[in-house]
């Protein structure tokens, strides 16, 4: 948005918020915490530097953090109907037919061994093995912007194997073990239960892998073009035989020097994504698409390699593949102007549910811009998708 703020921009701002009261007004039975949400949402979205229960309550001109620290704790209502209320709002403001679905992890770094879900694991945020709690989000893209839509905790194998641990954190008796992947799958089929518009799923490896995600998108109709290592194995056509079977990185190898295009990924800091790219049919064709096996190649280093499985609607055209491809950085840009901007990262809560309403609000704060910025007209453009 620009620095310069109207009197026009600050009314729609008012009159948005509104919006929101009345839509998650609902999930608070009393006007104290209703109030407080609202307030919490406000204070996400203000200059503060820090934004916890503390410097939210200070700036809602409460004498004590006691309001806000209840409104993540105890205070009765459901993050996840605040979600729900969250996905119809984004598909109002923000919906396309051929919006993305892009799926990627976060970490937060925590200090000792008390916050639900935490654990020496890998952060892709720090780069590194870290002290950290991981949430896995569900983020949508559209030619009118980018937002969140849904969150799960993730919570490793030591932690679902000590019940009395889960217990004093919070975790609810029948959160069950659920990879990644799962959790990931989980979060799509309930934004695709709500009518939410959408024509493509992306993510990176660690989703792409995973044979049942890409099972259950193709169960749902939706399309895909989804990270895998260089070992993936996949099976290409071949007359009169069932196929042969082959590593993603030995066959695109073994592709002519003529099956590679130059074709952009979309819009970067530094203006168009370049990259070279080729793709293989495999796993024989559908009834209602085609598989294909993707390669991106960097220009500059032609060892730079990345492989994608794809499900697509029939003749598509690569230029359509490599920008959903280039999409799933679309969420790498929402990880980080929503930790500076509505505070996703600033909480201060060990518990389970907590976590999940601190979350969610700052979700919702964060759609809140993409909302406004979209009625200001600030469209995504890719072209050939969008």
């Amino acid at each position: 948005m620009s620095d310069t703020i109207t009197v026009a921009e600050i009314h729609a701002w008012a009159d948005e918020l509104e919006e929101i009261r009345a839509l998650i007004g609902d999930q608070f039975a009393r006007t104290e915490p209703r109030n407080n949400a609202i307030g919490y949402l406000q204070g996400l979205l203000s200059d503060e530097e820090r934004k916890n229960s503390w410097t939210l309550s200070e700036r809602a001109g409460q004498g004590t953090p006691d309001g806000m620290q209840r409104l993540l704790s105890t205070t009765d209502w459901s993050p996840d109907a605040v979600r729900d209320v969250l996905i119809g709002y984004v598909d109002q403001h923000l919906g396309d037919p051929e919006g993305i679905l892009a799926i990627d992890e976060t970490g937060f770094l925590k200090k000792g061994t008390a916050s639900a879900g935490v654990a020496r694991q890998y952060s892709g945020t720090a780069g590194r093995v870290e002290n950290c709690q991981i949430g896995v989000f569900l983020t949508y893209a559209t030619r009118h912007g980018r937002t969140f839509l849904d969150r799960e905790l993730y919570l490793p194998k030591a932690w679902m194997d000590d019940p009395v641990r889960c217990k004093r954190a919070g975790v609810p008796a029948e959160r069950v073990m659920a990879t990644k992947p799962e959790l990931a799958a989980q979060m799509i089929e309930r934004a695709l239960d709500t009518g939410l518009q959408a024509a493509w799923a992306t993510g990176d490896a660690v989703y792409g892998k995973h044979a049942g995600l890409r099972h259950r998108l193709h169960a749902r109709g939706m399309h895909y073009v989804l990270a895998v290592p260089k070992n993936q194995m996949v099976i290409t056509p071949s007359p009169g035989t069932l196929g042969v079977e082959g590593r993603a990185d030995e066959l695109v190898a073994a592709l002519d020097a003529r099956a590679w295009r130059t074709r952009t990924a979309g819009a970067g800091t530094k203006g168009d994504r370049h990259y070279a790219w080729a793709r293989i049919r495999i796993n024989g064709p559908t009834q209602n698409g085609e598989h294909w096996l993707l390669a991106r190649r960097s220009l500059a280093d032609l060892t730079d390699l990345a492989y994608f499985i794809c499900y697509t609607p029939k003749y598509v055209t690569l230029i359509t593949l490599a920008l959903v491809a280039g999409a799933r950085w679309a969420i790498e840009e929402t990880f980080q102007t929503s930790k500076g901007e509505t505070g996703l990262d600033h909480y201060q809560v060990r518990q389970y549910t907590g976590w999940y309403r601190h979350i969610t609000l700052s979700m919702l704060a964060h759609a809140f811009l993409s909302a406004i910025r979209a009625k200001k007209g600030a469209q995504i453009q890719v072209p050939g998708l969008w």
